[in-house]
């Protein structure tokens, strides 16, 4: 199958990073995608001529049109993509070689792909090594939560959960310890942070990498059951055991702030105490080694915001926390992804935010923008039911009874709103003393439609009075069996 688009906010964190210095690999890993798709990313970059800052004014849908232009006609690729993974189980058969399914493909398809353009598409599906990497701890370089590589100056805080609001803001705390920003952040694969914990392209939330980009930072998730990859936190951990937790593990506190408080007294001590293994204190180290290379913080400090995929329903309204927000019509049954702050919910279609709206308690309801509505909607949405029977009540009490009488026999009092609405605009055309007869009329002969009241109207039937019945002189015949038969 062919590889999918990358996104088009994934495509700027490539070259966000790439610009950062950061590898093929590394950049693959941070942001939850392929090497391969990394680098064809840079590659169509570089072709087109763009790079890193991206211009204020190159939207998303700009930067899509640069990096993949429609293909002219002529150049279409008509020829049957060969099922790779079919393939690849293929070749782990006894004495099947790629020769012979290539051979094999052509004799299926004999337009196919020639042998050499064959091996090269297999060999760029199917190519995903993951070579040894001795760690080099540069200056600057991986932030393991919460100690630096190079000097190991350690942070440390406690929080009442690993939910993904004190997951981030832990990170957060932890750079403004530092005063800036490593290049690459090593964590560990918690699930708050890392949606999927894989060897080969973990998946980064999106929350989690939206405040690596505010800060101008890669995560790198450690490999799955690899403590290796984060040697350095795991000494930090077993450092803060002895000199925090077992320290305190007497004392007793009664808030986290307080708590915290008396952790920050610690870690004080910590990095300012001499290590014979760096032959120094990590204060000392950090100054001259880590702090030095840091990035610098960013002018405001990230506003944690949630991030859910959602779709919009029927009602152009998609469901935020129990609560109902719109979107422009033309989107229902689109998928959007919503960001939530604590006072703000942002709607966002394709990269574009197409709606903004005041976070609203979880009530079940609906907030909508009137410029969301078709205009068929938007024609009746300033009418409520109180509105429409005291406009009734303005003609008069026939009309006032044929109002109440159809609001009141509708399951629900909007369905019948098209009817009154349009019988009191009649009022308009015919004027209040017609309209009144009109409904009189309706009232005696059952009418509770639209239809009918119009109807008479124009056959001018309000105009004229029904003959009231009659009763004439007995009837006389045999066939007729009289009162006494009853008796």
């Amino acid at each position: 199958m062919a590889q999918s688009r990358l996104p088009m906010r994934k495509i700027r964190d490539v070259l966000r990073l790439s610009a950062a210095g950061l590898s093929k690999r590394q950049i693959a890993a941070s942001l939850g995608i392929g090497p391969t798709a990394a680098g064809a990313c840079l590659r169509r970059a570089r072709e087109a001529g763009i790079s890193w800052p991206l211009p204020d004014d190159l939207g998303d849908a700009a930067l899509e049109r640069r990096l993949y232009p429609a293909p002219a006609v002529a150049a279409k690729d008509w020829r049957s993509l060969p099922d790779w993974p079919a393939v690849h189980r293929e070749l782990r058969r006894k004495g099947v070689t790629l020769q012979l399914v290539w051979e094999e493909y052509r004799a299926a398809h004999p337009d196919g792909y020639s042998r050499s353009r064959f091996c090269e598409l297999y060999r760029a599906w199917e190519g995903r090594l993951s070579p040894t990497m001795r760690q080099a701890h540069v200056a600057g370089d991986k932030l393991f939560v919460a100690a630096l590589g190079a000097s190991s100056y350690t942070y440390a805080e406690a929080t009442f959960t690993q939910t993904l609001p004190d997951w981030i803001g832990s990170h957060t705390r932890a750079f403004a310890f530092f005063d800036g920003v490593p290049a690459m952040v090593v964590s560990d694969n918690l699930r708050s942070g890392i949606t999927k914990a894989c060897f080969y392209e973990p998946g980064v939330n999106r929350a989690y990498a939206e405040m690596a980009a505010h800060y101008d930072t890669a995560i790198v998730p450690a490999r799955p059951r690899k403590p290796r990859d984060k040697a350095k936190v795991e000494v930090a951990v077993q450092v803060a055991t002895r000199w925090i937790i077992a320290k305190l593990r007497n004392a007793a506190f009664f808030s986290l702030a307080d708590l915290n408080a008396a952790i920050g007294d610690c870690v004080t001590v910590l990095n300012d105490r001499a290590s014979r293994h760096l032959g120094s204190s990590r204060r000392a180290l950090f100054g001259t080694t880590d702090r030095p290379a840091l990035k610098p913080l960013p002018r405001a400090p990230y506003v944690y915001a949630e991030w859910k995929q959602c779709k919009a329903g029927l009602d152009y309204h998609v469901e935020v926390e129990k609560h109902y927000y719109s979107v422009p019509h033309a989107l229902l049954r689109e998928t959007l992804w919503a960001r939530i702050t604590a006072r703000t919910v942002e709607l966002f279609h394709r990269g574009n935010r197409v709606a903004v709206h005041v976070r609203s308690s979880s009530n079940r309801k609906h907030t909508t923008v009137r410029e969301h509505m078709p205009s068929s909607h938007r024609r009746y949405a300033d009418w409520t039911p109180e509105r429409i029977q005291r406009r009734a009540n303005e003609i008069g009490p026939k009309t006032s009874a044929l109002i109440e009488i159809i609001l009141r026999e509708r399951t629900h009092p909007e369905q019948g709103f098209r009817a009154t609405i349009g019988i009191l605009r009649h009022a308009t055309s015919f004027g209040h003393e017609r309209l009144e007869a009109a409904c009189a009329r309706a009232l005696e002969i059952g009418a509770r439609s639209y239809t009918s009241v119009t109807s008479i109207l124009k056959t001018n039937l309000d105009r004229r009075r029904p003959d009231p019945a009659t009763d004439g002189p007995a009837i006389v015949h045999s066939n007729i069996r009289g009162p006494r038969y009853f008796h």
